[in-house]
């Protein structure tokens, strides 16, 4: 969990922008801008969201590694490391692996943490040589 490989931040929403609808992303995405809508990381690989201090999303959140600074008004899943900066606002009930949360930040939900038998289990490929 701690100590690998940062995925990179490959998309980018401005300041500025609104989004409607769903986002399903993989490696990294940062959000400054507002979206309504679910924002789902995919494939097998480690995933990254930041949503800055000026961003907004309303939806479902879920990723690996998330670090909040802004305003999530829906439920949040981090599957590795969630990091609530000082101005992160959550309204929501909250499921996370591991947990950092800076002085300032609040949630208005419950906490969960992920237990084995909630995490997703690995399917391993089967050899038929």
């Amino acid at each position: 969990m701690f100590g690998k490989k940062t995925p990179a931040i490959r998309t980018l929403i401005g300041e500025g922008t609104v989004i409607n609808g769903e986002i399903k992303f993989a490696d990294g995405l940062r959000i400054d801008g507002e979206v309504v809508g679910n924002i789902t990381a995919t494939g097998d690989r480690r995933t990254m969201l930041v949503i800055s201090e000026k961003a907004k999303v309303s939806g479902r959140v879920r990723a690996g590694h998330v670090i909040i600074n802004g305003l999530v008004t829906g439920p949040v899943e981090s599957e590795d490391l969630l990091e609530l900066q000082p101005k992160a606002r959550i309204v929501g009930d909250v499921r996370y692996e591991a947990l950092e949360m800076h002085q300032g930040a609040t949630i208005d939900g419950e906490l969960h943490p992920l237990k084995a038998e909630d995490k997703p289990s690995l399917k391993l490929a089967a050899n038929n040589s």
